[in-house]
């Protein structure tokens, strides 16, 4: 799954391994990369990369970590999808909500999402990232088993706040790991394949067979009981397999490790460091970028977290069966999954294309909105149609999460920008549930109209990200060619592992 990357020198051109060694050695960085390097033996880095090695290593590193990420994202998903397919199964009912109570099931997950977030960034900072990951998924399999304990809204609500906290930690991770594994080019694409819908297929699969059954227990609590079952055994898998770094990983000789870090070191973004510095983090809040990004997570998600929670009723509203309903949101998954592959390849092979990619794939659920707000109720198909292209709403979404990494250097800043970008996306979703009230149900109308504006929202601040993006790049290009005499090539290896901000990097360029 290699990509090419038109502006980065082949491996075997990178500059001499004893500059970067030296370099290391002589810096007061606690960046894990550097330290790895500065003790590793030099006669393990004597030979340059070759690009066949280079390639046989990042296949080594696609097959271990895309599944590892993509099946805990998946899990992760589904705990926010299920409850709309254990809503159809008698989840209201049992647990007596009235109202408006099951729209805030739906959001109060994100309240504890948000109330944990930079808590959560402070963890992934202060403790090993992959032992971290192992525990948010275990903590996840004892709220499922919980849910299906729960009698009532202030038990519901309970667990899904909890849960919500621990979430907090499941994007941000997984996002780190992808910078940490992979180069800038490469990302866009590896982020499609984990950060996927899959969930709804997996939740349609195992609705569907529970649907079937005929139990004693009500087919909701058995619903939880085994996802929070399969989460549990998930967790095992992850502490045996996943590490917290590429030079932390027992599946890959030192050389391995070497080729990983040569391969990553362009990416100017270093590798891990414990030490908060403050100054980063005011950086990162005195940055319009930042901002913009974050305003495009808010508007792109307040559709994600309508949908998640509601997208069983919405379906079963249009005259489906429980069982047809559950079989019916597999192909959303399939669909999204397919058109963020699609788009992941296309930014992969045209530099500089993701925050337009971006702008122009949201022209598609915008129409969808229209249509689903527009179209007579009584048009059954157009209107299912419609919802099941809507769902492409989440590959601009999903493009833009490696943004926020790759165009920020600087650890504590990185760890701030992605809380940031983590907080917009937690309160789009808080919103987006509130969107879909009782009094408009089964047509939703108002709901759509809401839909609607936020995928305008989401497309100018993308746009608007993406020029701020170019004018940066232009701006440091002219000052690179004032000060060409310089020897900046070798200052820039020296410092792509240490922890300096991307303001500090006179060499760093950001994607967009």
């Amino acid at each position: 799954m290699a990509s090419p990357d038109g502006k980065q020198a082949p491996l075997e051109k990178d500059s001499q391994v004893g500059e970067v060694v030296a370099q290391q050695t002589r810096t007061t960085d606690k960046d894990v990369a550097a330290q790895f390097l500065a003790r590793l033996d030099p006669s393990i880095a004597d030979s340059p990369v070759t690009p066949e090695e280079a390639r046989r290593v990042l296949w080594k590193i696609d097959l271990s970590l895309i599944p590892m990420i993509m099946v805990t994202v998946v899990l992760a998903a589904v705990d926010k999808v299920i409850i709309s397919n254990a809503s159809i199964y008698g989840m209201s009912a049992d647990t007596h909500l009235t109202g408006n109570q099951y729209s805030w099931v739906g959001s109060i997950f994100y309240f504890g999402y948000l109330l944990f977030e930079y808590p959560a960034a402070l963890l992934i900072q202060r403790l090993p990232v992959a032992k971290l990951y192992v525990g948010m998924v275990f903590g996840w399999a004892v709220l499922m088993l919980c849910t299906a304990a729960t009698q009532n809204f202030a038990g519901l609500a309970s667990v899904r706040f909890i849960m919500g906290m621990l979430e907090a930690t499941a994007f941000p991770i997984s996002s780190i790991l992808t910078v940490m594994w992979w180069k800038t080019s490469e990302q866009p694409l590896r982020v499609a394949f984990w950060f996927n819908q899959l969930s709804s297929v997996f939740a349609g699969l195992v609705s569907y067979g529970i649907g079937q059954t005929n139990t004693s227990l009500a087919p909701w609590r058995l619903l939880f009981i085994v996802l929070g079952a399969f989460s549990a055994l998930w967790a095992g898998v992850l502490l045996v397999f996943l590490p917290d770094s590429p030079v932390q990983c027992w599946w890959l000789s030192d050389r391995e490790k070497f080729v990983c870090l040569e391969r990553v070191k362009d990416n100017n973004t270093g590798m891990e460091d414990k030490t908060i510095k403050w100054y980063q983090v005011r950086e990162c809040l005195a940055d319009p970028k930042t901002w913009l990004l974050a305003l495009f997570a808010l508007a792109q998600n307040i559709p994600n977290g309508g949908l998640v929670t509601f997208s069983a009723i919405i379906v079963n509203g249009l005259g489906y069966s429980r069982l047809v309903t559950t079989v019916l949101g597999i192909p959303t998954g399939v669909l999204a999954t397919v058109w963020q592959i699609l788009l992941g390849f296309l930014v992969s092979y045209i530099p500089n294309s993701r925050c337009a990619i971006i702008a122009v794939a949201d022209l598609v659920p915008m129409v969808c909105a229209i249509l689903m707000w527009k179209l007579p109720r009584e048009n059954k198909h157009g209107l299912l149609a419609a919802y099941y292209v809507f769902y492409t709403y989440w590959a601009p979404y999903v493009l833009s999460t490696s943004l926020p990494m790759a165009n920020t250097s600087g650890h504590s800043k990185k760890l701030t920008t992605n809380a940031i970008f983590f907080l917009s996306y937690c309160i789009g979703n808080i919103i987006g549930p509130q969107a879909f009230q009782a009094d408009d149900a089964p047509s939703y109308s108002k709901g759509y109209e809401g839909l609607l504006a936020c995928l305008v929202v989401a497309i100018f601040s993308i746009a608007a990200y993406g020029v701020l993006c170019w004018w940066e790049n232009q701006r440091r290009d002219r000052e690179a060619r004032v000060s060409a005499g310089e020897d900046g090539a070798v200052q820039e290896v020296e410092v792509a592992f240490s922890d300096l901000t991307d303001r500090e990097k006179k060499g760093f360029r950001y994607t967009y």
